[in-house]
């Protein structure tokens, strides 16, 4: 069975990340054997429809169940819809919230948790400001950075360099946090220069 948990880190002994749509990561584990894989969560600055996006991205990953802190109503219908069952209000590490549930510790849930729209503006740079808010639906190059297609195999044991960033950074949320105001600032140009080209016309 393939189970995904929302996650902080790219590791098994990573804490769990209470929100759904907006994580960092989702590290889908095979319950035989505890192998994983780890999807970094692209659309985790989305305005909205995050959840939704995700629900559905490990709906083509083959996942069967969901365990999360948090989750919305609407990525809960997408997630149902998909036929993926959903363990919310759930804390811990990655390996522990999974062996927990393999031992059938952890119960399925099919409401949601929060409302809409939960963990905006928790990270820097990630609030919903009010600027310039009248886009004329141009989008420029926006969409194209918000997939989440890449995944990649990891092994169970870190690195010495690992092992060091992590002392260095007390854990995996402070890169998280610099990678995510790293792609709003990205989008934040891009829509200045989509103003720029307006203005010229």
């Amino acid at each position: 069975m393939k189970i995904a948990v929302s996650s902080i880190g790219k590791y098994m002994d990573s804490r769990l990340d209470p929100r759904f749509g907006r994580c960092a990561y989702y590290l889908v584990v095979d319950s035989e054997d505890m192998s994983f894989e780890v999807y970094p969560n692209e659309s985790s600055a989305m305005g909205g429809g995050a959840g939704i996006q995700a629900a559905r991205f490990l709906a083509s990953k083959g996942v069967q169940t969901v365990i999360t802190g948090n989750c919305g109503p609407n990525a809960v219908q997408t997630l149902f819809a998909a036929g993926i069952e959903l363990v919310a209000g759930v804390q811990g590490t990655v390996n522990d919230v999974v062996k927990k549930y393999v031992n059938g510790d952890l119960k399925s849930t099919t409401e949601p948790t929060v409302e809409s729209h939960f963990g905006m503006g928790t990270g820097p740079g990630a609030g919903r400001g009010g600027g310039a808010g009248r886009g004329s639906g141009t989008g420029r190059g926006m969409g194209g950075r918000m997939g989440m297609g890449s995944g990649f195999q990891t092994v169970g044991n870190r690195s010495g360099k690992d092992e060091k960033e992590d002392k260095i950074f007390g854990n995996d949320e402070l890169k998280n946090l610099k990678d995510q105001a790293e792609r709003l600032n990205q989008q934040m140009k891009d829509i200045l220069t989509r103003i720029n080209d307006l203005e010229k016309i």
